[in-house]
């Protein structure tokens, strides 16, 4: 053993890797069928669930 302190770099940092973004295609579709799901999940509440009594 010697008394030497042997000096080193720390590893570099790598870049971060660039987020994967949807085509524009694929973003207008995905939104498109998110807003079709809500309306078609309202329609069942309302069906199913909050129609109750209607005041005449």
């Amino acid at each position: 053993m010697s008394n030497v302190i042997k000096f080193e770099r720390p590893p570099e940092n790598k870049p971060p890797k660039p987020k994967r973004s949807l085509s524009l295609s694929a973003r207008r579709i995905l939104i498109w069928v998110g807003i079709v799901a809500a309306f078609f999940l309202a329609w069942g509440y309302f069906t199913f669930f909050g129609a109750g009594t209607a005041p005449a």
